[in-house]
């Protein structure tokens, strides 16, 4: 297991949830929940200026058959503009399928309500997205995901 913290990010339409690891890839916990919009990249920079991650690991949707749609294409695109603003930070794209759904399922058996669910349940996918990348490299020794060509770079394969 590589040592140092690791940045997660649920990228949505309207909130980027941010989760976090230790600097031993143990444990992941929420950090903040970013509106999305024209400052959203300003803060993701703090936060990995803050953080000073490893790596940024941010979620892939694909659907349950793991076919990608425009969800994924526009994340691909996200994820080229973040590999252009943190240049020094590798950026994984891994799949995400579910982790909304299991963050909402731990909120509801935590009893929170659905209204007081949407303050962080981004943070909470972006924590189970940092989870399941986390728990891949523990069981297979490789990091986890497709690594974002850096700009100027061609695809690179899975690792997956």
């Amino acid at each position: 297991m590589r040592r140092g913290v690791r940045l997660a990010l649920d990228w949505g339409r309207a909130r980027i949830g941010v989760a976090a690891s230790d600097p031993d890839g143990i444990l992941a916990h929420p950090v903040e929940t970013v509106p999305a919009g024209p400052t959203a990249l300003d803060r993701v920079r703090a936060l990995v200026a803050e953080y000073e991650p490893l790596e940024v690991v941010l979620g892939l949707p694909r659907n349950l058959a793991g076919a990608e749609g425009p969800a994924a294409v526009a994340m691909r695109e996200v994820a080229a503009s973040l590999a252009s603003a943190l240049p020094d930070v590798p950026i994984r794209l891994v799949d995400e399928r579910l982790t909304t759904v299991t963050a909402s399922r731990q909120l509801s058996t935590a009893g929170r309500n659905t209204r007081r669910q949407r303050r962080v349940i981004d943070q909470a996918a972006a924590v189970a997205l940092l989870e399941t990348a986390l728990h891949h490299e523990r069981t297979t020794g490789r990091p986890p995901g497709e690594l974002q060509p850096a700009p100027g770079e061609g695809r690179t394969p899975t690792d997956e």
